[in-house]
């Protein structure tokens, strides 16, 4: 168990050894990425075999989810690191002569806390380590109580690979993080609920830290399945959604708004799919993860049991696994307090609507906090893009469910009540960094155009002058 004096020995730690300069080497931050990918490879079957204890994932679920992009992730930060990090020289223009040279340098912000959730333990640990190694900074990582057997092992990883006073993992509850927060650190990078990313931004207010929020949405990312959408193509992909990680995925669909004239088709197709992916029982189905606790199971059964008399699919369980099945409701009112929080179970509340009534639907959408995903299936790109590019959300597809997030050189993340900031890539070393301006002066040459006197003779020479160089 830590005390508030251990967690503070460690940021001082971290703290002297970056001021030894080490972390600036652009090739030393290259070297300990390498050192991070080999690493995973290495320990690829104990971090799989943790992700099985913790959520029942599959062996091709482990890598696919939580092993494989973190080595996308690192691969692309190593290509990219030394021109993301190269100062960027800028003319200073006319105003500023005859110091006609600026440059901006990339700097780390120092000590960073990261923490991680359970859902995808590895891949939001060391997914962001990547971005603050990257960006040359130390980092704390306080990792989820709730995947003990993910944050043992990622804690013994850690330990192997990077000295304590560049990169160390913490484990613990609520009380542990929150002996985290009250350190002042440079940088913080939370992942989980809203509910938690306002008090991890209360703490971090203290001491001005800069913060990135990862959070889930509020109110839940919203599917739209219009009329003329390919019913079956949009089936298939919800339906791989939702199985995977039992719905805990916090870019998951948490509720499906379908036109009602294909309400019924549409239905039929996600049942079928459903039972063909992963079986007509998957609760008792090996390959089908897994709710994280007791507690999560029990929430989600109960919630099931509340919505008994509209479920067209699913609704069974096994307490003893804390499998629940991928349960469908219909029909669900947009109003109903079941569409107005988000989820993270297999449990999904299908709305129906009148397709010709979707801007109302849409209003809907708009009114509640900004989700973290939103999803639309039609043929009408004309209006699949005008909603792209009209209503405010993290990220998203048409015609697709997730792999956005999959593409490289772009940034993730949500905005409001579904996070702030943004990583990935470039994106990642950009949020681990502090632009730094920095103009050369000039010893010669220096004109008395901002200096005192503005009045008398010398007004209107300045003014003219100034207002030729604003151009």
């Amino acid at each position: 168990m830590y005390t508030e004096t251990d967690i503070q020995r460690i940021v001082e730690a971290q703290r002297r050894f970056f001021r030894t300069g080490r972390t600036l080497d652009v090739k030393w931050r290259i070297a300990q990425l390498k050192k991070l990918k080999n690493a995973v490879l290495e320990h690829e079957k104990e971090f799989e075999a943790a992700l099985h204890e913790d959520l029942g994932r599959s062996t091709v679920e482990a890598f696919l989810c939580d092993v494989g992009p973190i080595i996308v992730e690192i691969n692309e930060t190593i290509k990219g690191l030394k021109k993301w990090a190269k100062p960027e020289r800028h003319f200073s223009g006319l105003m500023c002569f005859p110091s006609t040279v600026t440059t901006v340098y990339k700097m780390p912000y120092g000590v960073s806390l990261i923490i991680s959730p359970f859902n995808f333990p590895m891949l939001l640990t060391l997914g962001v380590l990547t971005a603050s190694i990257a960006g040359g900074n130390t980092a704390v990582l306080k990792a989820s109580s709730k995947s003990a057997a993910s944050t043992a092992m990622l804690k013994k990883f850690i330990a192997e690979v990077f000295e304590p006073e560049y990169v160390t993992l913490i484990d613990g509850g609520h009380d542990v993080a929150d002996l985290c927060l009250e350190q002042r650190f440079d940088k913080i990078f939370y992942t989980g609920s809203p509910a938690v990313g306002k008090h991890v931004l209360t703490a971090a207010a203290k001491h001005l830290t800069s913060t990135a929020l990862e959070l889930g949405g509020e109110t839940g990312n919203w599917c739209i399945v219009r009329k003329d959408a390919d019913l079956r193509d949009a089936a298939r992909k919800i339906a791989f959604f939702k199985l995977c990680n039992a719905g805990q995925i916090c870019i998951n669909i948490n509720q499906i708004a379908v036109a009602e004239e294909v309400a019924e088709a549409f239905l039929k197709e996600l049942k079928a799919e459903v039972t063909r992916q992963i079986g007509e029982d998957p609760s008792n189905n090996e390959e089908y993860p897994k709710l994280i606790t007791d507690a999560a199971y029990a929430k989600c059964a109960r919630l099931a049991d509340e919505y008994r008399d509209r479920i067209v699919f699913g609704g069974k369980g096994n307490a003893e696994t804390r499998r629940y099945a991928p349960t469908i409701l219909y029909p669900v009112g947009k109003e109903e307090d079941i569409v107005q929080h988000e989820l993270f179970c297999p449990l999904l509340p299908v709305v129906p609507y009148r397709d010709g009534e979707i801007g109302a639907l849409l209003e809907t959408v708009a009114d509640r906090e900004h989700p973290l995903a939103l999803y639309v299936f039609t043929k009408d790109m004309k209006w699949a893009k005008r909603v792209m590019q009209t209503l405010q959300y993290g990220g998203g597809c048409i015609n697709e469910v997730c792999i956005h997030m999959m593409v490289k050189g772009v940034p993730f993340n949500g905005t409001g009540h579904s996070g702030m900031g943004a990583y990935h890539g470039e994106w990642g070393f950009r949020e681990f960094t502090h632009p730094a301006t920095v103009l050369r002066g000039r010893t010669r040459f220096n004109l008395p155009l901002r200096e005192h006197p503005y009045g008398g003779k010398n007004e209107k020479k300045k003014l003219f002058l100034l207002k030729k160089f604003e151009k």
